[in-house]
Parts: structure tokens; C-alpha cells; sequence
């Protein structure tokens, strides 16, 4: 069964520990709404942005955990 993880970084990419220590998840939803429901946490902990990972795989990122940068300004 595949493992859902995230990896937390500064702006510029260097790996961060987060504020909220994730699960591996065993979905991508769940992964998915468990971000969304920390993301303002993790941000003021220093992490601006994630990355997903199926296993070793990236899926998707980095994401900037900051909405207002992400708004298309």
C-alpha cells in the first residue's frame, strides 16, 4: 500500500522539520486535507511551501503554503 508524505521547505527549497508533524497517509485526499486544515500552522513554523510524495514519487510541488503569494499577484 502506497504512502502519502509531505516535505516541508523554506522558500528557497531547503527542508524544513515542521510545526505539525504529518502521518504518513494513506491516501491522497487524506493528505490532501490534512495540509489544509495545518497549512497556516505549518507556514508560521517556517515552512513556506510542501511538496507531495506517493513513496519516493513526487506528485506534486512545491506549494506555497502562503495564500496570499499564491493568489496571482
Amino acid at each position: 500500500m502506497a504512502a502519502w508524505t509531505w516535505r516541508f521547505e523554506t522558500s528557497d527549497g531547503t527542508a524544513v522539520q515542521p510545526a505539525v508533524q504529518p502521518e504518513e497517509f494513506t491516501t491522497q485526499g487524506d493528505a490532501e486535507s490534512w495540509l489544509g486544515e495545518y497549512f497556516k500552522p505549518l507556514a508560521e513554523g517556517g515552512a513556506d511551501q510542501a511538496t507531495l510524495f506517493e513513496d519516493d514519487q513526487k506528485i506534486y510541488g512545491p506549494m506555497s503554503l502562503h495564500p496570499d503569494e499564491a493568489a496571482g499577484s
